[in-house]
């Protein structure tokens, strides 16, 4: 298995755009939509696989355009809208997964479980 190095998912690096603006939101907003989406550890492994420098060019773009459309709090259905807002991001979400998924590497869901991990340690720590 390819070991690749992740950045640490707090730190926003010197991305423009798109991933840019996933960067800085994306852990955010998978701490409100965590219960909402039921493949968010799909979801999670999306953002590795968007962030992989060995992902080609088309599959990072579809991915954070995805991403940027889930990060973003004001959209067709605003995320605050209780039990709809996040109806609309998971449409966007599976479609664009959908579309790359043989790109979303084990080492990319891995990334995505120890994240979650560290993320379910900080909640109950």
């Amino acid at each position: 298995m390819r070991k690749t190095h992740y950045p640490d998912p707090e730190i926003i690096g010197p991305a423009e755009g798109h991933e840019a603006r996933v960067r800085s939101r994306f852990w955010k907003t998978v701490k409100k939509a965590i219960a909402a989406i039921p493949f968010i550890e799909e979801v999670v492994a999306t953002y590795y696989c968007a962030l992989d420098p060995e992902t080609p060019a088309s599959v990072r773009a579809t991915l954070l355009a995805a991403l940027t459309y889930f990060v973003v709090p004001l959209d067709i259905i605003p995320d605050f809208i209780v039990g709809f807002g996040f109806s609309d991001d998971i449409t966007v979400l599976v479609t664009a997964i959908g579309m790359v998924q043989r790109h979303i590497g084990e080492q990319h869901r891995i990334a995505a479980r120890v994240a979650l991990d560290r993320l379910a340690t900080e909640k109950t720590g």
